[in-house]
Parts: C-alpha cells; sequence; structure tokens
C-alpha cells in the first residue's frame, strides 16, 4: 500500500471517532499527532478522493463524515496495517487515561457491550460480586425502542494507564484463558499477543465454549479470561501500594504479581522485570454467552469519566485465591510445536510420497454421511481454494466418533524447506473472496498458543457454504527469501497441480490480498485444510476441531 493510501486510512479513522463532521483543519492537526505532517490543503486533495470512492461526503460548511462504505473499508482494508494498530490502539488508550485514585476523578477506559434483556443485568450481579470483573462500577443505558441495554464496565487496561500516569510503564503482553482449578487460579492454557494480529485477543477467545465462568462460580473450577503484563521489578513495590489503593475504591480484578523474574501462571517473566495477571474486563459478558445470551461486546473503544459510573452491586466478595508458589510447567506456544512437525514432513513431489502434517477432527460416525456431502459440494464449487485430500481414521477412545483428517497448510513450509527453501509462517488469516481477495483478519502464527484457523472456526467468522458474493475462507500467509524465488514457485506450481491450496505468489515487498512480505522477501498465500472442516460445522452439525495433529503419509489420502 503506498503512503498516499496510508494516509486515507488514517483520515478515516479520524473521521470514525468524531461524533459530527469535521473540517480539513482538525484533521491535518489529528494526523500530526499520529506522525504524518500534512497540511490543510493536502488533507483537502485527500478528502476529495476519499468523497470520489464514496467512503466520505461533505456535510454542507461543517466538514466531512465517514459513511458507512468508508467504516467497511476501515474495518476491511490494510489488515497488515491493523496486525499492528491493535496494540498501538492500547497505547494510546493508556496515555488518555487520566483517573487520578486519589480524588476518583477523571477518565477511564471502558469496554462496551450490549446486551438484550434485563435479565442478564441481574445474571451478571453474581459475576461482579465474585470479583471476577476489573470492577463492579458501570453505565447502563437503556433503548426503549429496541428493549437493548449498552452496559460500558471498566477495562484492565485502565490500571495500565494509572501506572503509567505514576511512572510506572506497563507492557500488555498477552490476552488469553486462564484456569481455576478449586477457585485457585494455576496457569494460562491459551494466550494471544497483542502484538501482530488484527483481533483483540480477549474477543478472539470470547466464546461460549472456550471459557465456563459460570463453573468457576458454581463449581470453583473452569476457564476465565485474563490478561498478562510486564513492569521494571524497580516498580514492583509502588505498583503494589497503587493497587492496594484502588482495591478500596472499587477497581480490583488483579490475580496475581510475581517477584523479580519469577514465572507466574505457567508465562515466563524476563529477569528485571515482574508479571501481573488480571481478570479480563469481559468475563461477566463471557458468563452471559455461556448461558446462550446474545452479547456484542467492543473491547477498549472508548475512555469515559469514573463519574459516570456506579456500582452494580453494594459488596465485592472476591471468590479467587492466591496462586500457589509451584511452578506451573510453561504454557507452549503454537509455531514452536509446529516447526518439530514441519521438520518431519518428507513428501516428494516427484514420487507424489511421503509424510505430510494433518489436521484431525473428530465427528459422530451417524454424521458421517452427511459431512462427506458438505466436503464434497465445498470442493466442487470452489475447486481452486479447497484441498481435496482427505483420510477417515479412527477415534483413539470412542467408537462413536471418526476422524477426518486433512492437510495442514504448514505441510508446504515443510515441503520448501525440505529441499533447502526456507519458508516462514506468518499468519493465519480470513480470506474475504472479494474482487480481488483481502485478508479482513489475520494473526501471527508467532504469538498464539492457539491455532488461528481453529479461532476463526469457534467464533463462526467463516462462510464458505453461504450463497454471499463475497464468501470468507481460511487462510494462511507465508514468507520465503526472495533469492530462492524461481526454485520455490516450480515447487508450488507442482503443488498447485496435485491439488494443494497455493493461491497466490507475490513479488518482493508486495502486499498481496492485504498481507505484506518483509523486505528481501516475497509471499505466499495458501488455503488451510480445515475449510471443509469449517464447512460441516456452518451446516450445524457437531465437529471436534483439532489442528496441526500429526504426521501422515500422503499416498494413503483418499480425495474428494
Amino acid at each position: 500500500m503506498s503512503e498516499s493510501e496510508h494516509r486515507m486510512i488514517e483520515i478515516l479513522r479520524i473521521l470514525n471517532t468524531q461524533e459530527k463532521p469535521i473540517g480539513s483543519k482538525l484533521i491535518a492537526d489529528e494526523l500530526k499527532n499520529k506522525g504524518f505532517n500534512l497540511g490543510e490543503r493536502a488533507v483537502r486533495y485527500h478528502m476529495r478522493i476519499l468523497d470520489e470512492k464514496g467512503y466520505t461526503k461533505k456535510i454542507g460548511y461543517s466538514g466531512r463524515e465517514i459513511t458507512d462504505l468508508g467504516r467497511e473499508k476501515l474495518e476491511k482494508g490494510l489488515i497488515y496495517d491493523q496486525v499492528d494498530f491493535i496494540h498501538s490502539k492500547f497505547e494510546e488508550m493508556m496515555y488518555l487515561t487520566d483517573f487520578n485514585y486519589m480524588s476518583q476523578s477523571g477518565n477511564v477506559v471502558v469496554n462496551t457491550s450490549t446486551v438484550y434483556n434485563e435479565e442478564s443485568i441481574n445474571i451478571m450481579k453474581e459475576i461482579f460480586e465474585s470479583d471476577l470483573s476489573v470492577s463492579p462500577y458501570i453505565n447502563i443505558n437503556e433503548d426503549k425502542n429496541t428493549g437493548t441495554y449498552e452496559m460500558t464496565t471498566i477495562c484492565g487496561t485502565t490500571i495500565d494507564g494509572i501506572f503509567l500516569n505514576e511512572g510506572i510503564p506497563s507492557q500488555l503482553q498477552y490476552g488469553g484463558l486462564l484456569k481455576i482449578e478449586n477457585l485457585e487460579p494455576t496457569k494460562f492454557v491459551e494466550l494471544i499477543s497483542y502484538k501482530k494480529t488484527s483481533l483483540t485477543p480477549l474477543s478472539a477467545f470470547s466464546t461460549p465454549k472456550l471459557t465456563s465462568v459460570i463453573d468457576v462460580i458454581t463449581k470453583g473450577s473452569g476457564i476465565i479470561p485474563a490478561n498478562f503484563r510486564l513492569i521494571p521489578a524497580v516498580g514492583r513495590q509502588k505498583a503494589i501500594e497503587i493497587l492496594n489503593e484502588l482495591r478500596e475504591i472499587g477497581i480490583g480484578g488483579v490475580i496475581n504479581i510475581s517477584k523479580e523474574g519469577e514465572d507466574i501462571l505457567g508465562l515466563p517473566v524476563p529477569h528485571g522485570m515482574v508479571g501481573i495477571g488480571i481478570v479480563g474486563g469481559i468475563t461477566p459478558f463471557c458468563a452471559l454467552a455461556e448461558l446462550g445470551e446474545e452479547i456484542d461486546i467492543k473491547i477498549a473503544e472508548e475512555i469515559m469519566d469514573f463519574k459516570t459510573l456506579k456500582p452494580i452491586v453494594s459488596d465485592v466478595n472476591p471468590i479467587l485465591t492466591l496462586p500457589k508458589a509451584n511452578k506451573q510447567p510453561k504454557i507452549p506456544f503454537l509455531l514452536p510445536k509446529s516447526w518439530n512437525l514441519i521438520q518431519q514432513v518428507s513428501f516428494d513431489v516427484e514420487k507424489r510420497k511421503g509424510n505430510i502434517i494433518s489436521n484431525v477432527s473428530y465427528i459422530e460416525k451417524r454424521n458421517l454421511d452427511m459431512a462427506m456431502e458438505i466436503m464434497e459440494d465445498v470442493y466442487n464449487s470452489n475447486p481452486k481454494y479447497i484441498n481435496p485430500y482427505y483420510k477417515l481414521i479412527d477415534h483413539p477412545s470412542d467408537e462413536n466418533k471418526i476422524g477426518i483428517a486433512t492437510i495442514c497448510s504448514l505441510s508446504i513450509d515443510g515441503l520448501l524447506i525440505n529441499n533447502g527453501i526456507m519458508c516462514n509462517p506468518i499468519y493465519g488469516g480470513l480470506l474475504e473472496l472479494s474482487e480481488p481477495p483481502l485478508f479482513i483478519d489475520l494473526i501471527s502464527y508467532s504469538g498464539t498458543t492457539l491455532d488461528p484457523h481453529k479461532i476463526f472456526i469457534s467464533k463462526n467468522m467463516t462462510s464458505i457454504t453461504s450463497n454471499t458474493l463475497s464468501k470468507k475462507i481460511l487462510a494462511s500467509f507465508k514468507e520465503i527469501p526472495y533469492v530462492s524465488r524461481d526454485y520455490a514457485v516450480h515447487l508450488l506450481n507442482i503443488l498447485k497441480n496435485i491439488g494443494f491450496s497455493v493461491y497466490k505468489i507475490g513479488k518482493p515487498r508486495e502486499v498481496i490480498c492485504n498481507a505484506k512480505a518483509e523486505n528481501y522477501n516475497f509471499g505466499v498465500i495458501a488455503g488451510s485444510g480445515l475449510n471443509t472442516i469449517a464447512a460441516i460445522k456452518e451446516n450445524n452439525i457437531p465437529i471436534e476441531v483439532k489442528a496441526i495433529e500429526k504426521l501422515m503419509p500422503f499416498e494413503k489420502m483418499d480425495r474428494l
């Protein structure tokens, strides 16, 4: 993407935050704050282009405002930039937090969520009473026309902002799922880094099948969303004092604070640093989702004056205990695990024999015929985008279930590496088959414990079997050194002819489908072996989705 296009995206971002039309002078000032030295005249030039594209419209002499088409462009466009923007957004929110805990005045960061009935609010009260939130202070606005309730709750980023105001730099690291056993937090079981993702980490995990907040309340054990950050060890005592003061006024949710360089909740802490775990601000809403309630969550979208918030409950009685000092096994991230399988790929493109990496998902045997019919229909409708190879395998313990193995796209990385070509899996993404196809979400393989495609499936983000004009399928983005381009392209074309899903081969530094390769590399986009599995799930057939499971001989696989 050119510098000019980058500037226009930033202009759209500025307009999207405004409640009324604004002029070129204010836009130029805001751009300057973001590091773009663009005068009013240049802003007006860019605005005319945006008007012509339908992304903005002029409102008399008041200025311009963003259109629905502009918002859509903002959401879908420049995804390779968006993966950096998410982390920057939280840093911006920290800076904008000016809450003074001594006077209990100033702005805090809030999550904004919509619930669709009054009973949902009553259910949430028990979660707040149990201290499974950052704070019981909330704001509720009822829309009498629709019967919905917009609720703003305090986000954990508020604490990072308060630390920053007190001279303590807080580095937000991960959002994830924290395991609770007998009311004791034990370790993180899944994580996504706040860097290199277009999805806010906790929103990626906010699905009923991933959390079990209600079980923590009723049984003492379960999974809750939580965040992890680092601060310098020299600021530990001051941070504890601040957190104690915050607790007194109703802002808490702190799970544990490590000692210097001490591992915490299954995560390593570098020497000279301290780790802090905090309950995710969206936890009460995850509990609602588990009960089948419809919710719409926006995380850290705005700041709000603390005085506009009121406690939803009168007393908070924390139910979680402090984690014991026993050391937990470090949580393994996806990419290190994957490299060990990638190295074992032995597929020979000439002989069409050897091991590939497979995904193995499990389904009830009674649903197999229907599932196979869906897989065949999907392949016949989209042969360019769907890998046709599969293998049925026995379930290791349940005779009523059967496994469907498909080819994982990391097999391509393994084949190239086996032929002396370095290939790095960079992102797992959601690719919209518009014209041209565009990634609309990306998650870095290096910053997650869970396969990105499995996340997109769990959140029902694919639309492979829909009749819409723009289908959304699973794809990955890889980087290959330019020096090996000729031989790599030769091998990739052979794989494509065999039936592997190789969608596009880029040029050095080229933005392809909204993803960008680093200097001296070129990008490759490949389809996920989980696309047929996602299609099965879209048709409401229960399936246990697994990713990057095992090695399998290619010659033993069947073809749709």
